[in-house]
């Protein structure tokens, strides 16, 4: 399924908290925030109509499988926690033996990153924007997911700042993030998505572009949370690299800061 936005439809989602630290502005005083807040409204208005963004999901049959997600023909292989002092979690873990999934990516329109090459400044500021625009349509698809799409929360009834304090049921790890970090699983999200239907495409990493892109799972387990996988010994990257089917050598430069 394929949703675009337009930027105004997906402004009240962005989270402005992560906007102030990618500018380093969070030493700043807070009447210089809220100037530099308001530059940034005013930009997302006068833009709102010239660009849009894009959004993928599908819903799909999965089951697990030792560490793997299995949906449809696509294994999906995670990583599980192996340091002392964690829980040993995997996000195998929360997906059952006849479950469903989501499967996800959101970006922009490519001009909000290569329009404005002439202006230092603009360029900046378009670009954190971009970022902030590809997690706010993340976070209108997946509202629209759990009370609609897939409709596991029908009832559910959240202000916009509850929800960015992931109040939902269930979870959003985007892949790249800290239970997920193997960007390369994009190649198999792809294989699912399709996901040149919103102008995006990978790098040889599995990095999508445009940059400001997320892609990643839907889980609706209740019990499910976000963790970090952490360091992980020979032994896991090994198992890990044969279940995606590429040599060790390869896999530990897509893992590198993984690696004890």
């Amino acid at each position: 399924m394929k949703v675009d936005y337009s930027i105004g439809e997906v402004a009240p989602y962005i989270n402005w908290i992560y906007f102030f630290y990618a500018w380093g502005a969070n030493g700043m005083p807070r009447a210089e925030r809220r100037q530099l807040q308001a530059e940034a409204e005013q930009r997302l208005s006068r833009y709102d109509g010239r660009y849009r963004t894009h959004a993928l999901f599908e819903l799909s049959d999965a089951r697990s499988e030792g560490d793997d997600i299995i949906v449809g023909g696509v294994r999906i292989p995670c990583l599980r926690q192996q340091e002392q002092g964690s829980d040993f979690l995997c996000l195998a873990d929360f997906v059952g033996q006849q479950d469903k999934i989501g499967i996800f990516a959101t970006t922009v329109d490519a001009g909000l990153e290569t329009d404005f090459d002439g202006d230092p400044y603009e360029k900046m500021m378009m670009q954190l924007l971009a970022d902030r625009l590809a997690e706010a349509a993340a976070e209108r698809l997946h509202e629209q997911v759990r009370k609609s799409y897939w409709g596991y929360a029908p009832d559910e009834q959240l202000t916009i700042a509850e929800m960015l304090s992931e109040r939902w049921q269930g979870i959003r790890p985007a892949v790249g993030y800290p239970s997920l970090p193997d960007t390369s699983l994009n190649f198999l999200l792809d294989q699912v998505l399709n996901l040149s239907q919103i102008g995006l495409r990978l790098t040889v990493s599995g990095a999508m572009k445009p940059h400001a892109s997320v892609s990643g799972l839907m889980i609706a387990h209740p019990k499910a949370r976000y963790f970090s996988v952490g360091k992980i010994a020979a032994d896991q990257l090994a198992d890990y690299a044969r279940r995606r089917g590429i040599p060790v050598s390869l896999m530990r430069k897509f893992l590198g800061g993984n690696i004890q």
